[in-house]
């Protein structure tokens, strides 16, 4: 029997799920919406990162509306866009990274599964947020890191819903496991909703990203699958933060070599 979810809850429902797991913002569920596993969502993933980059774009646009420097502004987007998801992907990352000290799968997943950080978990998020702030930085002015960063959200999510479809479960329990693996069709359907998002940024930029975006998901993944047995609910933090850094090198490339 297969393990993948094809479960179809509707659009309206998918929606809901997603933004009451993905973000911080109060959505309602109905009972039998709230018991679905999160796997049956996956198409409203991407969509989910339009409230967090909304976010991100108000917090930049007021400093700069004042005249405040360019990198306090992106300081402040990130800031928001973390808010507005609780660290959750944030904290995968850490997690994901302390477990880069250990030499054998088990040991890796004990480590993630601890709740304290670790000197590789702090450095991760100093360089990830500080990469973050320094790209979004480059924006020319607030509708210009609005799009670079619904860019990133967004198909960053996407790239998170590849690698629950590609990879196996880690372990028996776990976040990962309680959501369960997308069904293929379902996989594709998030990529190419995630993929339009890219071209907030353009031809080129949405080329490069989704080069990017894949290129950073496929190394987690590939490292996951060889070191760690599949995935858990850290590695897919990884992916997301990792990939979405990617995105928002490529449009940044795109908007120099255009």
């Amino acid at each position: 029997m297969s393990d993948f979810v094809d479960h179809r809850p509707g659009l309206g429902n998918e929606l809901r799920l997603a933004l009451a797991f993905l973000t911080r913002l109060p959505v309602r569920l109905p009972q039998h919406v709230a018991e679905a596993p999160l796997a049956a969502a996956v198409r409203a993933f991407p969509v989910a990162g339009v409230p967090v980059a909304l976010a991100g774009g108000a917090a930049f646009a007021l400093p700069w509306a004042l005249g405040l420097p360019t990198l306090f502004a992106a300081l402040l987007a990130v800031a928001a866009m973390t808010a507005m998801t609780g660290a959750l992907h944030e904290d995968g990352l850490a997690d994901f990274a302390d477990s880069l000290g250990a030499r054998d799968p088990a040991r890796r997943l004990a480590i993630m599964r601890d709740s304290r950080i670790g000197t590789f978990g702090v450095l991760a998020l100093i360089f990830a947020v500080g990469m973050r702030v320094v790209l979004i930085a480059d924006s020319l002015d607030p509708w210009d890191a609005l799009c670079v960063m619904l860019a990133a959200s967004c198909f960053s999510r996407a790239c998170v819903v590849h690698a629950m479809h590609a990879l196996p479960m880690a372990r028996e329990d776990g976040l990962a496991h309680g959501a369960g693996r997308p069904a293929q069709g379902r996989m594709l359907d998030t990529i190419a909703i995630g993929a339009a998002f890219l071209f907030f940024v353009g031809p080129l930029g949405a080329a490069l990203g989704f080069v990017a975006g894949a290129a950073a998901t496929f190394a987690v993944e590939r490292f996951a699958r060889k070191h760690i047995g599949g995935q858990t609910g850290d590695v897919l933090g990884a992916v997301q933060q990792i990939s979405e850094i990617a995105i928002l090198c490529a449009a940044l490339a795109a908007t120099l070599w255009w």
